[in-house]
Order: C-alpha cells, then structure tokens, then sequence
C-alpha cells in the first residue's frame, strides 16, 4: 500500500474500530462492481479480513455459483468485513509556524512530510497547510487551526481511504474525491457534531461556542439530522441544537482592481452580498487553491495585508465570502490579483505635501532604494500625470530642481516618482505629491515722503496680496553702516522723527501670507533740507565784516 500515499488530514472524524452510527446508517456497505474473471474466492482473499470467508459473502448476496459472477454486477461487502491497513497522509504545501506533534515529540511540518494516524497539526497566525489523502481527497488547514489525523486507514486491495479527523480549534475545508463505489468514511468530529461525507466540498469551523459548516458541493451527513445537508446550505451547531439555513451569495468582486503595486497589500471590493456584517478574505498561488498564502476576517469591505511583503511579485488569487450574522460564510468569490510593487518607490523627503516656493523653483529630495537607485521622475499639471509638464531621463540622484522655466509656467503641480532598476524596469510611482510655483509679492510702488512737522510719513499704494512690510532707512546706497535702520510695518505707511538734514536712502520690500518676500524696490532718495535761518546765516553776518 506504500504506493497510495497521501491522505489529506485536518479536521475530520476519528475512524475507531468500526464505523460511527451516522455513517452505517447512511451506507453499511461497500457495492463492488464485479469485475471479469471475478469469483468469490478471489474477492474475498482480495478485500476481507478473517474470519469472513466466500460463503459469508455467497450467502449476502444470494449467488448460486461462487465462481461464475456477471461482470457489471453489483456485490454488496459491509465495510465491517474489509481488510483494514494503516495508511499516511502527505503535506503538499506548508507555509508559516506549522507544527506536529507525534506522542511526546513536537517539531515543525514541512512540505513532503509523512503524516500518520495520531499526529496533530496546530497552524499559527497567517500559517496554512495542506495534505493529501491517498484517494487525492484534499484538505486544507487555515490560519490558528488544531486538527488531529485520529485515524487513517485503506480498505482492502483497492485502499479505499477511511479518514477520520478531529478539529478542535478553526477550521478545515476539505475536497473529498467522489467515487459512487465508495462507502463515505471520510468524517470530519468536532466538539459539537460529527459530519460524515461520500464525496464532497466543504468548510467546517469550531470555536469555544459552536460548530458550523457549509456544504459547497455535494452533501454532508451531521449526527441529530435525518436527511443531509445539501449544497449551498449551511448547518450550525450549538449545545444540541441543529439549524440547517441557506449560505448568502458570494460577494461582487468586479470593482476590485486586478493590479495591485502598494505594500503593504490593500484589496478594497463592494459591501455585499445583503446581509454580510463580515468578510473572509484568502490570498492564493493563482489557481491553487491548497496553498493559501493570507488570511483575514475583516468587518469592512477591505482588508490590508503587511504579510504580503514576503510575497513575491506575480499573479495571485483572491478568494472572498460574506460572512452573516450567524457567522455562517457565503459561496465564494474568486478574481485574479496581480501584485506589481518592486522596486519599491523611494520615500519623498521634500518638499512638504502642498509647498509653496516663490523663487522661481523647486527642490525635490527622496530616499534611495539601494536594489534600483536611479529614479524615474513625473511632474504633470493634473492629478491623473495626463498633461506631463516635466519628465527627464532617469535620475542618477536623490534629489533635482525643477525650474519654472522647464515647467512652462506658474501654478500648482503634482510629482511622483519610480525606482528604476540597473537594466531599465522601473517599479510603481509613489503617491503623487504636490507642490506650487506662484511669482513672488509684487515689490512696493515708490514711497511718498511727507515732511511736514516735526515727523517724516512715508506712505505707498496698498496691494491685496501683502500682509507686511520691511524697510530699510540708510545714509549710504549700499545700506551700510552703523546708521541703517530696518523698520516692520503691517500697514502701507510709517511715521518717525523728522531726521537732520541731508540725504537719505530708503528701500522696501513686501511679504505675503505664506511669508514669502519680494525682492527690495528701486533704491529711493530723500533730501531733507536745512532749516531757512541756515539760508540766512550769511546774511547776519555781514555787519561784522
């Protein structure tokens, strides 16, 4: 029997020394088609374990002659009298902290690895395993799950598998190979009912409270039910009490995008079905549905997954269930996925989100990402980078100036970047940032200087775009000197002392709201005059000569 390996183990029913009540009730015996050449001595050398003999099996099925049988004939054995064999399970795919323990001794599951009757599989937070079953019936175990392969059997010549399995703790989804010949000993216990299959598809899940389990394909037997639970029917199960209800509708996954370049992973789809208060989302290998890579319960329509930074670029599957208020999940939604976030962009380091620069360019600055350095650089007028304003060559660089003169203009821009990898590929763009070239206040119109009285009052003209000005007062052009005086003013004039006669220079400049200074205005001159009795001086003195 070694070459039948493999049975997929996780949550089903331990298969003791005879067959569960439930199953015997649903079907006893095994219906062997008779095959040519057939007789009941050879069946039973075949298939039965002693002390059952050819004549058992003549007087079962009333046969005249034990060695003429019909071929394409049916010949009823009771599972009771078969042969029993131990079988092993395989795990075909293990990924994360998934554990078994054998006796005394606990150790890590790898994928290739034997299972056998007795073993336990304990599976932590975005850990997973599928096994094999020696019929290629297949079961799947998710995230902080606890199974235990309590017995695993092969049935006569032809193996026939009796798997029995117990959850203790999340879940199980399990395929089970349908065969019409096949007696169903594929049992799945839980602390709160025992299910019993032929050939099938479902999910069952255990917490401290209840059991459930949804039947996706086929039907399965539950102990305390009369008739099966159909497909696309869910049975829940707490203390003694049994309520078979319908699953919801799978979810609408056609908003979801089929390319995803941010990590961590973030899949946003449509509040549905009606009637959904949570979600089961599971991330595949595209089309492999044994090896699941993430897992999550989520109670909005979206779920991120930092996981997904181990995960390599390339196509995936999302499988997506409603879940209800029952905490029974729907039928399942399945779309393509295909991740695209490598190189990773680099981090924006400046300018700060919304900057305004009035001095006719920008300064860009980012990170470098050490696998692709060169970076690939977007400015565009729009938020959608369809009107492009600037897009060099792949920067070999961490930073760049983008000047007016290159952008074709003032106004307000947006800018992204891409890592660009040594042979030319470049990874997805960062989130767009923005940023502003706006032309600088206008500088302030010429002065008015007015001298009368003993004050000096300089006024200009008002412009709506200043909030302050600065002016500076100086005997020198150069504005030097110990002399220089620097007055702040938030009104379109100042007053001060009247200063001694001579000649003066003065100059001014405007800020804006955001701060931002115009360049100084034209160097100005102011003369103030010597008093007249100075005119007169001369004049006095002439009796004296």
């Amino acid at each position: 029997m070694q070459s039948l390996k493999v049975l997929l183990a996780v949550g089903l029913l331990v298969l003791s020394g005879g067959l569960s009540a439930q199953t015997q009730a649903a079907d006893t015996d095994w219906r062997y088609v008779i095959q040519p050449r057939d007789t009941l001595i050879t069946l039973t050398d075949a298939w039965l374990a002693p002390p059952k003999t050819w004549r058992d099996l003549q007087k079962l099925n009333r046969v005249p002659d034990p060695l003429r049988l019909k071929p394409g004939a049916t010949l009823r054995m009771p599972v009771a009298w078969l042969r029993r064999e131990a079988s092993v399970a395989e795990a075909v795919f293990v990924r994360g902290d998934v554990q078994r323990q054998r006796g005394a001794a606990n150790e890590a599951l790898a994928t290739g690895a034997t299972l056998q009757s007795g073993d336990r599989i304990r599976t932590g937070a975005q850990a997973s395993a599928s096994l094999r079953f020696a019929d290629g019936s297949r079961l799947l175990i998710p995230p902080e799950s606890e199974i235990t392969l309590e017995q695993l059997l092969v049935l006569g010549r032809g193996a026939i598998p009796a798997v029995r399995l117990g959850l203790a703790k999340g879940g199980a989804d399990s395929r089970v190979t349908p065969n019409a010949q096949r007696v169903p000993l594929y049992e799945v216990r839980t602390p709160h009912v025992n299910l019993g299959v032929r050939g099938t598809e479902f999910r069952v899940q255990t917490d401290g409270g209840a059991s459930r389990m949804q039947v996706i394909s086929g039907a399965v037997h539950a102990d305390g039910l009369g008739p099966d639970v159909p497909v696309g029917q869910g049975l829940l199960v707490e203390s003694s009490a049994r309520a078979v209800a319908p699953l919801l509708p799978a979810p609408d996954l056609s908003t979801l995008p089929h390319s995803a370049e941010r990590l961590p992973l973030r899949l946003i789809w449509v509040a549905s079905p009606a009637g959904a208060v949570a979600w089961r989302a599971q991330l595949f290998a595209k089309g492999e549905f044994d090896r699941l890579l993430l897992d999550a319960r989520v109670t909005e329509p979206v779920v991120a997954w930092p996981q997904a930074r181990e995960l390599v670029d390339g196509d995936y599957t999302l499988r997506l269930r409603g879940i209800d208020a029952r905490g029974q999940e729907s039928a399942a939604a399945a779309a393509e996925v295909q991740l695209q976030a490598r190189p990773e962009p680099p981090f924006i380091q400046a300018p700060a989100a919304g900057a305004v620069s009035y001095n006719g360019a920008m300064g860009l600055a980012w990170t470098r990402n050490t696998s692709a350095p060169d970076v690939r650089l977007q400015i565009a007028r729009d938020a959608e980078f369809k009107d492009l304003a600037l897009q060099p060559p792949p920067i070999a660089a961490a930073n760049y100036e983008a000047r007016l003169p290159e952008l074709g203009g003032y106004g307000a821009y947006h800018w992204r970047i891409a890592a660009v990898e040594a042979g030319g590929r470049a990874g997805p763009f960062s989130d767009p940032q923005t940023f502003e070239i706006q032309p600088p206040p206008p500088a302030p119109p010429p002065v008015e200087p007015d001298l009368s009285g003993d004050q000096l009052k300089l006024r200009w003209r008002v412009d709506p775009s200043v909030t302050r000005y600065e002016l500076e007062w100086a005997k020198t052009e150069a504005f030097d000197g110990a002399d220089l005086q620097r007055i702040a003013t938030d009104t379109p004039e100042v007053a001060m002392p009247k200063p001694s006669a001579g000649k003066y220079f003065l100059r001014a400049r405007a800020f804006n709201a955001a701060g931002a200074a115009s360049p100084w205005s034209q160097t100005q001159m102011i003369e103030v005059p010597y008093p007249r009795w100075l005119w007169l001086l001369p004049l006095l003195l002439i009796p004296l000569l």
